[in-house]
């Protein structure tokens, strides 16, 4: 097990070296020595970030203690992204520690518990903000008259598989001949009966 570390700038041309001289001064003083430093150079506002991405699979792997970061921007890309890390986080038991913003979610800190706490409602109420804009836009969509979801294929090929029928094929070939899903032929054939 050892401390991970993770590092992000938003460009080639910006430098990670305050990032990592304040981590490793941070963690010198915490008595962390086993550390294993994760860098992005890659605007945060990517939803995959190769680094990011190794460290996940680290954590899931069990092979992480903690993980330490500088500020919780240089994380998540969003309060909702970084409300999924937290989460998957402290599922698998792994404190999240931001140096320069006093915050540590490991069980003996209460203080660090809280602002978890505060931080995942926030989280849940911007994705209940979200999900009520979708819904207000599907509805006013569908009073518009917008045909929603995936446009149906079997009406206006019905004739055709009627026609297959007759000529004697079984419900898969016709299937493999319109390419077709067979349980839409299947579908099709019902409505005609």
């Amino acid at each position: 097990m050892n401390t991970a570390v993770y590092v992000r700038v938003s460009t080639d041309h910006q430098r990670t070296d305050s990032q990592e001289q304040e981590l490793r001064r941070y963690c010198r003083q915490r008595g962390w020595n086993n550390l294993t430093f994760f860098t992005d150079r890659i605007s945060g506002a990517k939803a995959s970030r190769p680094e990011l991405d190794k460290l996940m699979q680290r954590v899931r792997a069990g092979e992480v203690e903690r993980l330490v970061v500088y500020k919780l921007d240089r994380l998540g890309r969003s309060l909702t992204h970084l409300a999924l890390i937290l989460d998957e986080l402290n599922r698998l038991r792994v404190p999240l520690i931001a140096s320069s913003q006093g915050i540590d979610t490991s069980n003996d800190n209460p203080a660090g518990r809280l602002q978890l706490g505060v931080l995942m409602a926030v989280a849940e109420f911007e994705r209940g903000i979200i999900k009520e804009r979708v819904n207000a836009g599907l509805a006013a969509a569908k009073a518009r008259g917008v045909q929603l979801g995936r446009p149906a294929t079997i009406n206006g090929r019905a004739t055709e598989i009627r026609k297959l029928k007759a000529k004697g094929l079984g419900l898969r070939a016709i299937a493999r001949q319109l390419r077709m899903p067979p349980s839409s032929v299947h579908k099709a054939l019902n409505m005609a009966a």
